[in-house]
């Protein structure tokens, strides 16, 4: 038989073996093992917080990352990665994002995917950079929107591919301050297209690449039967990753889009702002038909999870190649931090300078 000190004492030590959980510290735990590298079929991790950017205002957001390979015993196979975000802001803003980008074995296939739903508040300037310019031409409306996008490439050679891709929209808009902005077009149009991509693909990491470049061309049509406006689309984007010294990565990013056609919709009219460039403008302030950017950027790793950037840009939207002028291109620069919220997943701050005032962002994953 026990004795009672002997069983107080046994108590006590149970009491100890399991203690409570600190949330504090069970979140510290995590946060420090989700830039672990795993071996995990599926990694994934979840983080949530405030978000903000120039367009959208202050925000709560949820972001889901995860990596996984469709053959593990493959070391050379590019991981995989899903990204599923989700906000919504004080102006009333609400979007979910999901984005992802599937190696096969052998890496003789990709298929990459991005699906968007948003209800936006948008302020609205008119179309053209003349327009953007003049405060006065502010105005408003009100977008709930769909679009998704995929496409498919095949290997012709090392680090080449090609394939088909299509593109689908939905946009109702409605709360127009002046409808007389869009020119007479549709409040609600559906855009269909399809087309073709050729890729040159060399780079580490698809999300943060340190070194390595990323060449696309994509020309789309979308056809008068399938669209309330038949045009034409052609893209181009050019990304290049350069070690400049330790800790430190030279990125650059050119981007072109142009649009063809007697009637293109204004739905689709190329915005500065977007896809991570022009940090700090309002998303859609300068619009038009064409678009030239680029941006280029130093990456600093500073200690353990933390890093900087410095960045300088310039962007020009025209309404053909004739209208181009060089007077009206738009300067951006800025600064950032990075925390590595994951293993090579990266959550950014930056605070970008424009010609009309400075904006910041924070978001997931690097801006290029």
């Amino acid at each position: 038989m026990s004795h009672p000190v002997e069983a107080d004492a046994a108590l006590q030590a149970d009491s100890t073996s399991t203690p409570r959980r600190n949330p504090v510290t069970w979140l510290m735990n995590y946060l420090e093992r989700a830039n672990k590298e795993s071996d995990k079929p599926f990694d994934c991790s979840l983080i949530l917080g405030p978000s903000y950017t120039s367009t959208y205002s202050f925000g709560f957001g949820a972001g889901l990352s995860g990596s996984y390979s469709w053959d593990r015993a493959d070391a050379t196979l590019p991981k995989s990665n899903v990204t599923l975000f989700a906000n919504v802001s004080v102006k009333g803003f609400a979007k979910v994002k999901l984005e992802g980008r599937n190696y096969m074995p052998h890496d003789l296939q990709r298929w990459d995917y991005e699906l968007n739903l948003e209800n936006l508040p948008f302020d609205f300037w008119g179309i053209g950079y003349d327009r953007g310019r003049r405060d006065e031409n502010k105005g408003s409306y009100h977008q709930v929107m769909v679009n998704f996008r995929p496409n498919y490439l095949f290997r012709l050679m090392p680090s080449l591919y090609v394939g088909p891709q299509a593109y689908f929209q939905f946009a109702h808009t409605y709360d127009f301050t002046d409808v007389s902005q869009i020119g007479g077009q549709h409040r609600d149009i559906t855009t269909v297209g399809l087309g073709a991509a050729v890729q040159y693909d060399s780079r580490d990491f698809a999300l943060n690449a340190f070194r390595g470049q990323f060449i696309k061309l994509e020309q789309m049509v979308f056809p008068r039967f399938a669209n309330h406006y038949d045009f034409l689309s052609t893209e181009f984007t050019f990304d290049t990753y350069h070690r400049v010294w330790k800790g430190c990565i030279l990125a650059a990013d050119l981007h072109a889009r142009m649009l063809y056609g007697n009637n293109v919709p204004w739905t689709m009219l190329a915005m500065v702002g977007q896809d991570g460039r022009m940090r700090g403008y309002y998303e859609g302030r300068y619009r038009d038909r064409d678009i030239v950017e680029a941006q280029v950027e130093l990456r600093q790793h500073v200690y353990r999870r933390l890093g900087c950037v410095v960045w300088g840009g310039v962007a020009n939207v025209f309404h053909d190649v004739d209208s181009f002028s060089a007077s009206q291109t738009l300067p951006n620069y800025g600064v950032g931090v990075r925390w590595e919220f994951k293993h090579r997943v990266n959550v950014r701050f930056d605070f970008g300078f424009t010609r009309d005032k400075p904006g910041m962002e924070f978001k997931l994953n690097e801006a290029f």
